[in-house]
């Protein structure tokens, strides 16, 4: 429990949950984080300070792309491990901002797994993303699937990241999991993501969108589940598999000290199920506008985490009524609803 682990991204959505959990189990946090403005800073800088009332975190504002201040918190703080959960997120702002991926995606990540040769740790975990199952039809989907069809440019740049780490797990023996999250929601939530803006739409009145006429499916996953899975794994780190064959072996392993898992919930949801659920919560009826699908989306996902199982007993299980009714709780309290 004296582990010292570097969060980045620590102020973000996932972040603020597993360093709360973190904190709360015993463990010395190091948070960074660049507090940017892709969403309301606010929402980040309330998350920052109840994290700031824990004695065992340390927090550093900088941005992952400047490689000095990143070398500088590896040389002052020395993290024994490092979950790496900053970057820049949403499909569809990819398409209209692409440079802001390259930027955050893959240089940040190059900084962080330059820091960890440098610097060396016991443990990289890594935030990937259902979205690099991309165009797959076969579903649930599986690590040991191709992923070489994406749809997006910020899932193209969660695929990048696998492959960064891949390499530096072989030339450098830095023992790296990536962690494929599906539609992750929940209180302090990121208000770009669709349950957000659904919920702020409905309790003000206006129409909602509805993109695909409500016939996507979604394995959404709730929060405390995913930092839950991502705290079991910390003391897990991969182990290479030297005799490692692509014809037989999972290619979520390797023949480095690499290992990529899937957590989602597992049991895909349609949208319209998933708005109809949240009204209930909510005590209104949403206004709703059918539209079609939007480019870089994708008709379903679906995890399968039976390796999950399989490695540390764990499979998220929250369902979308009582997730939602949490979130909904939250976002009351917060921004002082009274319905």
């Amino acid at each position: 429990m004296n582990a010292r682990l570097l969060i980045t991204g620590a102020a973000g959505f996932i972040g603020f949950h597993l360093a709360s959990l973190l904190l709360d189990q015993g463990y010395r946090v190091i948070g960074l984080d660049n507090l940017n403005d892709y969403y309301d800073p606010k929402l980040k800088e309330d998350r920052l300070a109840i994290l700031e009332k824990h004695q065992n975190f340390t927090f550093h504002k900088a941005d992952l792309q400047d490689k000095p201040a990143v070398d500088t918190i590896f040389t002052t703080d020395r993290p024994d491990c490092v979950i790496n959960l900053a970057a820049q997120a949403g499909v569809r702002y990819s398409i209209t901002n692409p440079y802001a991926y390259l930027d955050s995606n893959l240089t940040g990540f190059m900084n962080i797994l330059e820091a960890c040769r440098n610097h060396p740790v016991k443990h990289l975990l890594y935030a990937s993303s259902s979205s690099v199952y991309g165009g797959n039809k076969v579903a649930p989907f599986s690590t040991n699937h191709n992923v070489d069809h994406p749809v997006s440019l910020y899932a193209a740049t969660k695929k990048s990241n696998e492959l960064m780490a891949h390499t530096y797990s072989h030339l450098y023996n830095i023992p790296t999991t990536g962690l494929r999250f599906f539609t992750v929601y929940g209180p302090w939530g990121r208000p770009d993501m669709a349950y957000f803006s659904f919920t702020k739409d409905i309790l003000e009145g206006r129409q909602i969108k509805v993109f695909n006429h409500g016939k996507m499916q979604r394995d959404f996953t709730y929060v405390a589940d995913i930092v839950a899975g991502i705290h079991r794994l910390i003391d897990k780190p991969p182990v290479a598999n030297e005799d490692w064959d692509e014809s037989k072996d999972s290619l979520s392993t390797s023949f480095a000290p690499y290992k990529i898992y899937n957590i989602g919930n597992n049991q895909p949801v349609e949208l319209m199920k998933f708005i109809n659920v949240l009204e209930d919560n909510i005590g209104k009826t949403a206004e709703k506008v059918y539209m079609d699908m939007q480019p870089g989306d994708v008709l379903k996902t679906y995890a399968d985490v039976s390796d999950l199982e399989r490695d540390i007993d764990f499979k998220p299980n929250t369902s979308i009524e009582e997730g939602l009714g949490k979130f909904v709780e939250w976002y009351k309290t917060y921004y002082g609803v009274h319905v």
